[in-house]
């Protein structure tokens, strides 16, 4: 065994340990359908006795949402009830009461200058003060217990670019809280220190006063380093007092959130059950275990013993994966589950590219050793590994950084699942791989190990070498066939939103016999509402919500619920607003535009800018056939269909990646042979991996379908159109695209990589295709 492996194998056994440790003394955070939570309603006023109009309540209902996120709860649920009422759901919240302050105070930052006692504003102040409206600000007690008048309003929350709370161990200050101004307001905050520094040190009108919602937070005094009208660099500042770390990231996450237009008062606060039941839950764990076990079942049977360690390596992704979801505190929610198992489908991916490299390592030179053939099939799938998983994380940190609520969430769950199937594949199965090669009867039995021979799709392949690209408009041809379908699809039934979109009707019922949630569920469907969320909220009470509901249809969920629980009493009738608003699906629209601005830049300068246009276009391909199925099987949108098209989308393009990936590295070793001969080629040899990465994916999400329940039979659906849309469009829309545009290209073909320390002949430099060279 090598000391490369050594080392490998030490990590993978250090990093398994880690998380088998953690996974088993930490607990996860589960989302509001698994676990339930803490259900608030807030309603907004724009005085004590006025109510708040629709504006400013879906105004406030934003800056709340940026409150929650601060608060560090993943997937929370956040809709607009009525004119001037806004529910809050906070799944797994640790304490209510701490939450309900947070969302409830207003926030109101202001910086005001500090006047001696009894001193009148100034008459520039005098002229701001009635320009702006603003009225002086509180009053500040000195030493000696004299009031001290502050000016009016001089700077306001509006200009804090950023709020972070720090703990200064060496200057002894304690908590504090730093502000970053934006630009403008850093001039004007420039301006105010070095008016206060006019006035002699120690003097009380060399303090600066912040203010928030009335009161007096922090005075600090101008440092005497500061000259008069200077004043303090235009960045930053800080905000110290005598706070504990609990009030310091409290502050910093009021004044980052913003203020809130209107005030705000919780008017009900409750625990309310998870959205779906146990049995629910148990099924889709079921449809998951049974779904991995396949898909390990079918490696095994595809690659044998390498196949089998494969399934190991994959078993040790799972729990890797699911420790970092622990320690990062991500709240599981159950399509975030079902995203997470059909990433153990796709995380195969890695191995089956190495597998498939190092059986052609074989066949080219049957006489080289199984470990040399292995690390052949490393080396060779590397930049393809690298590039598809590179482009995965550019789009999953933009939509982190990017996107807020749901699109977010997604963003860190897929970033985890990345690196952790690359550390699966590059790191754990090498280092078994690598060890069992090691071993004289792995390497001296071909059958056993599963590398040694060629697949069957190869060799079938080989022996009728199909020309699939001497006619690429033709294949663009019938793919503008699908996507027109499609989109007649989008046109002709239209897109059904559901209650995250479009808002709905909430309903809640008091049963004279309590109800199970999956009775409930089951009763509701059989009335024909199987869209219907319902949980428990209260005394046993029902909560049920539902999308377009008119008097009629409430009638009947009454007496659906009736059937099941005797006297059913409406108690609340409420219309909601959608949960993923205006504002938060464009933030999530800005944000894959950006992704995949960056994507289409990063694969222009890793291959060519051909690739890269066929590569986008394909994806965009995918998504209009995905959503205009959709569309013509009159299935729901919801925030479920956005996670599966936002994997169907990476999917779509890792595939494609792998694909260009095989033709410039053919291209570069042939570079007199035509493209079309070349993309052919490139095709025929990763048929077998597309096809067995589709399949590991497919064997789980058959399962989810089938034995999921109706909570998952869509999210199921998307991705079985979808994968199997990215497998097509991969070979049939971004290769014949690219071949289109290449003929329009003057670029000369790529250069060639040459190994160090690897001879070439002449006959591999005029054509190595015709011998199966590799280098």
């Amino acid at each position: 065994m090598t000391r490369a492996t050594t080392v490998r194998a030490v990590l993978a056994a250090a990093v398994l340990l880690v998380s088998v440790y953690i996974t088993l003394t930490m607990s996860p955070r589960l989302g509001l359908d698994l676990q339930g939570g803490t259900r608030m309603v807030l309603q907004a006023k724009d005085s004590d006795t006025a109510k708040a109009d629709r504006d400013s309540t879906d105004r406030t209902l934003e800056v709340l949402r940026q409150r929650v996120d601060s608060l560090g709860v993943a997937e929370p649920t956040l809709t607009r009830s009525g004119e001037d009422r806004i529910i809050v759901e906070l799944p797994d919240v640790q304490d209510p009461r701490q939450a309900a302050e947070v969302l409830g105070k207003t926030a109101q930052l202001s910086f005001h200058p500090v006047q001696g006692p009894g001193t009148e504003p100034a008459a520039d102040d005098k002229e701001q003060e009635k320009a702006e409206g603003s009225k002086a600000g509180p009053t500040l007690p000195d030493e000696q217990g004299d009031l001290l008048a502050l000016g009016p309003v001089r700077l306001s929350g509006a200009g804090v670019k950023d709020a972070t709370a720090s703990f200064d161990a060496q200057q002894g200050t304690g908590w504090s809280v730093s502000l970053d101004f934006h630009k403008d307001a850093g001039k004007k905050w420039t301006g105010l220190t070095g008016e206060a520094a006019c006035n002699p040190v120690q003097d009380e009108r060399r303090r600066v006063a912040i203010v928030l919602d009335g009161k007096v937070i922090s005075s600090p005094q101008v440092s005497p380093s500061v000259g008069c009208n200077v004043g303090l660099p235009s960045g930053s500042t800080q905000i110290t007092g005598s706070f504990g770390a609990d009030e310091a990231r409290d502050l910093a996450l009021l004044i980052k959130g913003g203020s809130l237009p209107v005030p705000v008062e919780i008017v009900e606060q409750r625990i309310v059950g998870p959205t779906l039941g146990a049995a629910a839950i148990d099924a889709s764990a079921r449809a998951a275990l049974i779904g991995a076990a396949a898909t390990a079942l079918f490696i095994t049977v595809m690659y044998r013993l390498f196949g089998a360690l494969a399934a190991l390596a994959l078993a040790a992704y799972g729990v890797i994966s699911y420790a970092a979801l622990v320690v990062l505190g991500v709240t599981l929610t159950l399509p975030g589950l079902a995203g997470f198992v059909l990433a153990i489908g796709m995380a195969v991916d890695a191995n089956v590219l190495v597998f498939e490299r190092a059986r052609e390592e074989c066949a080219d030179r049957p006489n080289r050793t199984l470990l040399s053939a292995l690390t052949a099939g490393f080396r060779g799938a590397w930049s393809a590994v690298a590039d598809s998983n590179v482009t995965t994380l550019i789009a999953a940190g933009l939509l982190f950084f990017l996107g807020s609520g749901p699109v977010k969430g997604f963003g860190v769950t897929l970033a985890i699942g990345v690196i952790a199937s690359m550390f699966s594949a590059l790191v754990i199965a090498r280092a078994l791989t690598e060890i069992a090669a090691g071993s004289r009867f792995v390497s001296g039995y071909r059958g056993v190990n599963g590398i040694a021979r060629p697949g069957a799709v190869r060799t079938r392949l080989n022996a009728r070498n199909p020309q699939l690209f001497r006619s690429p408009r033709r294949w663009l041809a019938f793919s503008a066939v699908l996507v027109a379908v499609a989109a007649a699809g989008i046109v002709v039934r239209g897109v059904n939103l559901g209650v995250e979109f479009t808002g709905g009707r909430l309903v809640e019922y008091s049963t004279s016999r309590p109800v199970d949630v999956e009775k409930a569920r089951d009763a509701l469907s059989a009335a024909g509402f199987g869209d219907a969320e319902v949980t428990t909220a209260g005394d046993g009470d029902l909560s049920v919500r539902t999308g377009k509901l008119d008097d009629d249809g409430e009638r009947a969920v009454q007496a659906a619920l009736a059937e099941e629980g005797g006297e059913a009493t409406k108690i609340r009738d409420e219309l909601i607003g959608p949960s993923l608003g205006d504002e938060l699906r464009r933030n999530a629209l800005i944000a894959l535009g950006v992704a995949v601005f960056v994507q289409l830049a990063y694969l222009a300068a890793r291959f060519r800018w051909t690739f890269a246009v066929a590569s986008v276009g394909a994806l965009v391909h995918d998504v209009i056939i995905l959503v205009g199925a959709f569309a013509w099987l009159g299935r729901t949108f919801d925030g479920i269909f956005l996670a599966a098209l936002l994997t169907v989308i990476g999917y779509s393009v890792n595939d494609s990646v792998v694909v260009f990936d095989r033709v410039r590295e053919l291209w570069a070793k042939s570079r007199r042979t035509p493209l079309p001969d070349i993309a052919n080629r490139a095709v025929l040899q990763t048929v077998p991996r597309t096809v067995n990465t589709g399949m590991g994916a497919l064997f789980i999400l058959a399962a989810l379908a089938v034995l999921g329940g109706d909570s998952l039979a869509d999210f199921a659906l998307a991705l079985l159109i979808g994968i199997c849309v990215g497998t097509y469009s991969s070979v049939m829309t971004a290769v014949p695209g690219a071949l289109l545009l290449e003929t329009s290209s003057k670029a000369p073909p790529p250069a060639r990589k040459r190994a160090p320390g690897r001879k070439v002949s002449r006959q591999q430099r005029r054509d190595p295709l015709d011998n199966g060279a590799r280098v």
